[in-house]
């Protein structure tokens, strides 16, 4: 197995002994008493929280924002996939239904069929009576339940984010099957495509998002654990043997390396950890090599009509397979590819447009939302401390820097 380099020697495969203790419920990779997170630093929560209770200034604004949006979700949903009207083709209501968001009924046709594309335009029928809207409003919802309690210490907003996911992956009558077999669907030319996967792309958050309520809260319980990790086995293994799948994984942009980022954090969430270091350390390395150039741009997603925003959309998920890496022994933060392309200069170039004046060559079609760019910013400046990117931030407006959770998430960073 071809592993990520690290200087001069590759990373070893975890012995048998140790992936063997790793099966069964989700597992505590770190010999701590830090949530049991993959893609947040635990250490960061711990540190964060303890500022946060003696009054950190800085993390004020951020703290008050969190609770206030918690505090507006305690009777917000439950979603579902049962909440649509449409049914699936395959005539089971729960599994997951969407639509290509950029493509749009044909003028020239008197049914308007086949759709044609429209790129980075979102067609309003993609976000109607679909699964698209539901599934993120929960995640968001999730995430910031669980860590509003974690902060807070208030059991309240754990307890509805336990409902929340409950109603969505396990109770019988609510939940979504573990598959996304009609996602991304194009009226009059195919049901559901390997692109749809992305839809999923912030499942992760969720992942993170049990590892917070479960030290917070007595309303998820061990049943409701195990359950969570038989969903994800199975959805584990729709992504590596259907066809959707394995189209995704073969997709040479953004979507590939979502695909990836989402692979390795379900891996660990159930256990696998070999799938995970496999991952990271070969398909993930040869993806950024592909992908990304020396200067640090990401041509295929500068060619795209919203450029800036797609940059930043793939440089997302490899800082989130770097922090994964922590966990299984790969150091994708710091390696660099044969061309040397690393994710430090990556990061670096695409921080340049933090300030507003600097223009890239081809302008979005809609515009880029200023928070988009604090979690890949904050994460690589805690890795390698660079003033580079630090200095961007402060490009960025003022309000957002300062309410933004991020500044929860890594409170030494500006």
């Amino acid at each position: 197995m071809a592993l990520l380099l690290l200087g001069a020697a590759a990373v070893p495969a975890l012995p048998a002994a140790a992936r063997a203790q790793f099966v069964g419920l989700a597992p505590r990779l770190r010999d701590s008493d830090d949530p049991r997170v993959f893609l947040l630093r635990g250490e960061n929560l711990v540190d964060a929280r303890s500022r946060a209770r003696n009054g950190d200034k800085r993390l004020k604004a951020a703290y008050n924002a969190l609770e206030l949006q918690a505090r507006g979700l305690l009777r917000a949903g439950p979603w579902s996939v049962m909440d649509k009207k449409r049914t699936a083709p395959s005539g089971d209501k729960h599994d997951y239904v969407s639509l290509a968001p950029y493509w749009w009924p044909d003028s020239t046709k008197p049914n308007g069929l086949p759709y044609v594309q429209r790129d980075g335009l979102v067609n309003p029928e993609s976000r109607a009576d679909t699964d698209h809207d539901a599934f993120g409003k929960m995640v968001d919802a999730v995430e910031t339940l669980a860590l509003a309690s974690w902060f807070t210490g208030n059991a309240g907003y754990a307890d509805r984010a336990a409902v929340l996911l409950r109603t969505w992956f396990l109770d019988r009558r609510t939940r979504m099957n573990p598959n996304l077999n009609y996602a991304q669907g194009i009226p009059g030319i195919v049901e559901g495509r390997g692109i749809g996967i992305i839809d999923t792309h912030d499942l992760p958050r969720v992942l993170d998002a049990i590892g917070l309520i479960e030290t917070t809260t007595n309303s998820w319980t061990e049943q409701d654990q195990r359950g969570m990790v038989a969903w994800s086995r199975e959805f584990l293994q729709w992504l590596q043997t259907s066809k959707n799948g394995t189209d995704e994984r073969d997709a040479k942009n953004n979507h590939g390396t979502w695909y990836d980022a989402q692979l390795t954090a379900v891996a660990l969430f159930v256990g696998d950890t070999a799938l995970a270091q496999r991952t990271i350390a070969k398909s993930a390395a040869q993806r950024f090599a592909e992908q990304v150039l020396p200067s640090g741009e990401h041509p295929q997603e500068s060619a795209r009509t919203r450029p800036l925003h797609y940059t930043l959309f793939n440089l997302e998920p490899f800082e989130r397979l770097a922090e994964a890496g922590r966990h299984v022994g790969v150091d994708l933060w710091r390696w660099q590819a044969p061309s040397g392309a690393s994710l430090l200069q990556s990061t670096r170039w695409v921080a340049q447009f933090a300030d507003t004046a600097v223009k890239m060559p081809k302008a979005d079609v809609t515009p880029v939302d200023p928070s988009e760019f604090l979690l890949p910013l904050r994460r690589a400046v805690q890795v390698f401390g660079d003033p580079v990117i630090a200095a961007a931030i402060g490009k960025l407006p003022k309000d957002v820097v300062e309410t933004d959770r991020s500044r929860l998430l890594y409170p030494d960073v500006p």
